[in-house]
């Protein structure tokens, strides 16, 4: 907590949830990294962006959608609900669009905990938003470990459910491990929960499971009143900069959302590329092809090299360095960025042994492979 004795009076003032807040930990700009070290060319593998850059149709809708830029968006975003619900096979009524899925989630905890009362549930390590919103709401968040591979035991989840869980978050495919258990598992665990708790199954990385049919379970949403299932535009998609997120729910929960929801939220540029990134299946088709080979050629490499890598349905690979290597995971995290290479340490998350890399372009996933092996020389 901050020194509250040398803040002024009105600071002091703030709620207590604020004084105490953390913020959310971004991963290392290339900006940062060509100033800290004096480099001309820096490949960024920490953020789990799309290998392949922005959809040449989004460039395009972009540039002659620009001149708009002065009006005001439509507040509910109705071409850009039903682009999203044709494609993922929903009525528009049960769509909800935000500035990226974490508005989603915020608005989620926002309308269904009550402080004081109601407590938030995920694995542990997840997606910190969960716990940051849910703090910075003075909701109690809980968490129950993952197993020693990474993998979920639901029936452990399932019994930390108490009457006052408001909201369960499932991550799958899971970030940082990439774990994504079977649409079967999943929907036993859904059909365990009180009517009362909203799951939100948190599909940010679903296009990239194979095949995609066997861990979604957004065929439930017909079923489950209570089931929520969040997807994004920033991995798949190449949006990461526009900050664009949707959920999937029932139309009740959708039209409250609504309401709160800030009604400008998602600008009229965000809108544009929404709707042509949906539209462009050659670029969305070419990313899976890239993610799933530079993947497979990735964690062959890591194996080659020593490392164990984890078995992952995203778009990254978390590994671990050889046994008995001498340097530690943040020291090769830091090696790497010296020349050039920016990946992820997973300290953060409580995995200060395991580093977590993108799925690059093929040059990208070379450089970090031949760079790394001169690291762990």
């Amino acid at each position: 907590m901050a020194d509250q004795q040398k803040l002024p009076a009105l600071v002091q003032a703030l709620r207590p949830e604020v004084l105490d807040f953390e913020p959310y930990a971004a991963g290392l700009s290339i900006e940062e990294i060509r100033e800290r070290y004096g480099l001309e060319c820096v490949i960024k593998l920490a953020s789990n962006e799309n290998p392949l850059g922005v959809p040449p149709l989004v460039q395009k809708r972009l540039k002659a959608s620009v001149g708009f830029a002065f009006r005001y968006p439509k507040p509910d975003t109705p071409r850009l609900c039903k682009a999203i619900a044709h494609r993922m096979g929903v009525d528009p009524s049960r769509v909800v669009v935000g500035n990226g899925s974490d508005e989603i989630i915020d608005i989620l905890i926002r309308v269904r905990a009550v402080p004081g009362r109601d407590n938030v549930l995920a694995f542990k390590p997840c997606f910190s938003m969960y716990k940051l919103q849910s703090k910075f709401l003075g909701v109690e968040f809980r968490q129950v470990p993952v197993e020693a591979d990474f993998t979920y035991d639901l029936d452990k989840l399932a019994a930390a459910v108490d009457e006052h869980t408001a909201l369960v978050f499932v991550t799958s495919p899971d970030n940082p491990s990439g774990y994504a258990p079977k649409a079967s598992l999943l929907e036993k665990f859904a059909r365990s929960l009180p009517e009362t708790c909203i799951l939100v199954v948190d599909e940010a990385y679903m296009d990239f499971a194979v095949p995609e049919e066997e861990y979604s379970i957004r065929n439930l949403l017909g079923e489950l009143d209570n089931l929520v299932i969040l997807r994004t535009f920033s991995k798949v998609y190449g949006l990461a900069g526009l900050r664009l997120g949707y959920g999937m729910m029932h139309p009740a929960l959708a039209d409250y959302l609504w309401r709160v929801r800030l009604p400008f939220s998602v600008n009229l540029m965000a809108e544009e590329a929404g709707i042509a990134a949906i539209e462009d299946t050659c670029f969305y088709e070419a990313t899976l092809k890239a993610v799933h080979t530079g993947r497979e050629w990735l964690a062959a490499q890591l194996s080659a090299l020593g490392c164990t890598p984890k078995p992952t349905q995203a778009n990254f690979i978390l590994f671990a360095l050889p046994e008995g290597c001498p340097l530690s995971a943040k020291d090769v995290f830091e090696k790497l960025l010296e020349r050039g290479i920016i990946i992820r340490p997973l300290g953060s998350y409580g995995l200060p042994d395991s580093l977590r890399v993108s799925i690059g372009a093929e040059r990208e996933n070379q450089a970090f492979i031949d760079n790394l092996k001169e690291v762990l020389a």
